[in-house]
């Protein structure tokens, strides 16, 4: 994402805000910094967490637009730990929205989950509740300033997804399936970045934008992973869909 906004989008500073030191400095050595200094931009990196508002707040300031992207993820770990799914996803979420309004951000864009829609499990369910507060906050900010919510599927090869697992799995010559009906919607991260930036340029403030992208049967990635591995079904795990929508 950095390097997309550097190289296409002209801005004056990024500023990345997250709890993990340690991916901040992956994402520093992974970014080309020397590309971005001859372009004038400024790399900042925060440490600081959405539950803090605070911090977002000190963070925020100065700033012009906002993709929020932080949220307690996996499902299961979600299920487990619901007290702290709900304080991350729901009410960082709403601090995200008051910050961005005292600091005078201009657009505010969110990003969601398919899990949203219709959602069976508790990570999905926080993120329908962060979505209709992002819709709300144009109401409490006069539209001043603008909020939008950019609602996809799977990330391919994203961290903790699927495909990463089975090409560590493959090395032992099974792989781990939950349900082999399962189909999953999948966007590359250059779609998924390309789509974000398209929707800030389109915003009124209000939206729940969706792409139209494809989807596949976990079998048929399987295959594709590694075609000579057997196959350990595992049974679904709590709050999983057979099926997205």
């Amino acid at each position: 994402m950095i390097n997309h906004l550097v190289l296409n989008c002209a801005p004056k500073k990024i500023i990345v805000y997250s709890r993990d030191e340690l991916k901040q400095s992956q994402l520093a050595e992974s970014t080309d910094v020397k590309t971005a200094e001859e372009k004038g931009v400024l790399l900042r990196f925060f440490i600081g967490d959405v539950r803090d508002r605070d911090r977002l707040k000190m963070a925020m300031n100065g700033v012009d637009y906002v993709i929020h992207a932080a949220a307690m993820k996996q499902i299961t770990a979600a299920e487990y730990n619901p007290f702290e799914c709900i304080k991350t996803n729901v009410f960082g979420a709403q601090n995200v929205i008051d910050a961005s309004i005292e600091q005078g951000v201009k657009k505010v864009i969110a990003l969601s989950t398919d899990k949203a829609a219709s959602p069976s499990n508790l990570y999905g369910a926080t993120k329908l509740c962060a979505d209709k507060l992002f819709v709300a906050a144009n109401n409490y900010s006069g539209k001043a300033t603008i909020f939008s919510v950019v609602r996809y599927g799977n990330v391919m090869c994203s961290r903790g997804s699927v495909i990463p697992k089975f090409l560590e799995m493959q090395k032992n010559g099974v792989l781990k399936i939950t349900d082999k009906r399962m189909t999953r919607f999948n966007i590359t991260l250059d779609e998924a970045t390309n789509f974000v930036e398209y929707c800030f340029g389109i915003m009124w403030g209000g939206e729940i934008f969706v792409p139209k992208i494809p989807s596949y049967r976990i079998m048929d990635l399987a295959k594709a992973v590694n075609g000579d591995c057997s196959y350990k079904f595992t049974g679904m795990r709590p709050g999983e869909k057979l099926h997205e929508e």
